[in-house]
C-alpha cells in the first residue's frame, strides 16, 4: 500500500466539520432539509447554483413527486411516555409518512412500526416515497417491550406541490470535454451513505477550482438519489452525453475498512480504467462488485441510451457494511476523519491522473543520447554523473520506449506495473529537454 501525499489535518478537520453542520438536518427527496443542506454547501462553494423543478414534471418515466414537510412525529403509550420522538433522532419517523393523529391497540400500531430483530439496538431508516402511508422506526429492544394497551399516534407532515432541489456547479476547463460528479444529498443523519459523499465531494470541487491550468471542464452536481439524477438527466442529457469523458457517482468514502470499486455497465470506461489502476496501488485488497450489485445513481447514468462512462469508488460499499441505513451509521464511529481524507485522496488521485493521462510521441529518432543531458550515469555506478535517480532513468527509458503516440500514460503505467503518479515527473523532465511531447487525445 502507498503513502497518500495528502495527510492535512485541516483538510480533514474542515470535511469533518461540515457533516458536523449537515448532520443534524432532516433530509428527503424534497423539502426544506435539502435546500437548508444546499445553502450549508454554498457557503463553501459560493459559485453552487440551487436549481428547481416543480412537483408534477414529467422526468422520463417518472414524476416528481410532491414536496414533503414534516415538524414533529412522535408516539405518546398508554403511561403517556412518548417514544419515537422526531426531535430526539430524525430516523423515528418514517421519511414521506402521511399526517396521523389518532390512538390506536398495540396490534394496530405494530402494523407501521419498523425495526430490526437481528441488530436490537438499531434504528432502521426506511421511507415511503412513491406510496401513501405512514410510520415509525424503533431498535428491536424498544418494541418487544411495548406493552398492551392504547397508543396516541402523532405525524405532524403534510404533501404539498412544491419542488425537488438540487445544486450545480460548472467548472470550465481548457475542453469542453467534461469529468462528471454526482453525489446525492437526502438521506437523514446516516454518516457513510450520506454525508461522506458530499462533503468529499464538496472540497473536491474546492480543490478542482484552485487548479491552474485545467485541460477538462468539470460537472459537479449534488442532488437527491435516483429521482434527482433522473431528473438532471432529463434536462442535460444531451451535453452530458456530448461532452462527458469520464465520471463517478460518489457515496460511502468515509469510513477507514476497506475501499471498494463498483463498475460501469459496459465496465471498460476510462472511469473504470482509472479507479482500478488507482485503488491497486493504495489499496491492492480492494473488493471489487460488479454491474449487477450496483444500487446507487450508476443505474441511471448508465442505464441502455443513456450510457455514460460513469463508476464508483467507495469505502465500504452501501449494503456491505454492517450499519447502512441504520442510526448505527454514526459520525465519529463509521465515518472518520481520517477515512473522509483516505476517500478524499482515492478520489483526487483518479481526477489528477485524468488530467495528467497524455498520449506521448517521442520527438528523435532512435534512442536519444541522455548523458549529455544529465539524465544517464556517464559511469556504470549507478547513481553516478546523473541529475535523476536510477529507477527514475529505468522509468524514463521504459516510457521513451513506449512513446509511439498510441499509448497514453495509463496504458505505460499498466505495462510498467507502476503507479501513474510515479511518472508525472519523467513526463515533465522529457518535455524540458524536449524529447517528447504530449497530447490527451491521440496524435
Amino acid at each position: 500500500m502507498v503513502k497518500f501525499l495528502n495527510k492535512n489535518n485541516l483538510l480533514k478537520n474542515d470535511m469533518f466539520n461540515l457533516a458536523e453542520k449537515l448532520w443534524p438536518i432532516n433530509r428527503s427527496i424534497t423539502g426544506k432539509g435539502i435546500r437548508e443542506s444546499l445553502r450549508v454547501i454554498k457557503k463553501i462553494l459560493p459559485k453552487l447554483k440551487i436549481y428547481s423543478i416543480k412537483s408534477g414534471t414529467k422526468v422520463f418515466d417518472w414524476q416528481v413527486p410532491l414536496e414533503w414537510e414534516i415538524n414533529e412525529g412522535w408516539i405518546k403509550k398508554p403511561d403517556g411516555k412518548k417514544i419515537c420522538d422526531l426531535k430526539n433522532n430524525n430516523l423515528h419517523v418514517i421519511s414521506y409518512s402521511t399526517p396521523i393523529n389518532k390512538k390506536v391497540s398495540l396490534e394496530q400500531l405494530k402494523k407501521n412500526l419498523f425495526s430490526i430483530p437481528k441488530m436490537p439496538n438499531a434504528i432502521p431508516y426506511v421511507t415511503t416515497y412513491y406510496k401513501r402511508n405512514w410510520g415509525f422506526c424503533l431498535t428491536n429492544n424498544e418494541k418487544i417491550k411495548l406493552k398492551k394497551g392504547t397508543y396516541e399516534v402523532f405525524i405532524d407532515s403534510k404533501l404539498f406541490k412544491g419542488c425537488l432541489n438540487y445544486g450545480e456547479l460548472l467548472i470550465k476547463g481548457k475542453s469542453k470535454k467534461e469529468i462528471f460528479l454526482s453525489t446525492y444529498l437526502c438521506h437523514p443523519s446516516l454518516a457513510n451513505n450520506e454525508l461522506s459523499g458530499p462533503v468529499v465531494t464538496t472540497f473536491l470541487a474546492k480543490w478542482i477550482q484552485s487548479l491552474k491550468n485545467k485541460y477538462y471542464s468539470y460537472r459537479i452536481i449534488f442532488i437527491p438519489e435516483t429521482i434527482g439524477s433522473i431528473s438532471y438527466l432529463s434536462r442535460n442529457l444531451f451535453t452530458m452525453k456530448k461532452n462527458i469523458y469520464a465520471g463517478f457517482n460518489i457515496s460511502c468514502v468515509g469510513d477507514e475498512r476497506t475501499y471498494s470499486y463498483l463498475q460501469s455497465r459496459k465496465g471498460n470506461t476510462i472511469s473504470d480504467k482509472i479507479v482500478k489502476h488507482v485503488l491497486k496501488f493504495i489499496y491492492p485488497k480492494y473488493k471489487n462488485y460488479s454491474w449487477k450489485e450496483r444500487g446507487s445513481d450508476e443505474r441511471q447514468y448508465c442505464a441502455p441510451l443513456i450510457d455514460l462512462p460513469v463508476a464508483a469508488l467507495m469505502r465500504s460499499k452501501y449494503g456491505a457494511y454492517p450499519e447502512w441505513h441504520t442510526s448505527l451509521d454514526k459520525l465519529g464511529k463509521v465515518v472518520t476523519k481520517k477515512g473522509l481524507l483516505g476517500g478524499f485522496n482515492a478520489l483526487q488521485l483518479c481526477l489528477e491522473a485524468i488530467e495528467k493521462n497524455y498520449y506521448i510521441k517521442t520527438k528523435v529518432l532512435g534512442e536519444p543520447q541522455l548523458g549529455k543531458r544529465g539524465l544517464y550515469p556517464s559511469i556504470s555506478t549507478p547513481e553516478s554523473s546523473a541529475t535523476i535517480k536510477s529507477k527514475d532513468v529505468h522509468l524514463l527509458l521504459q516510457l521513451l520506449t513506449w512513446g509511439d503516440g498510441e499509448h497514453n500514460l495509463l496504458d505505460i503505467a499498466d505495462k510498467l506495473d507502476e503507479p501513474i503518479w510515479n511518472l508525472y515527473n519523467i513526463v515533465d523532465i522529457l518535455k524540458k529537454e524536449k524529447l517528447i511531447e504530449t497530447k490527451l487525445h491521440k496524435f
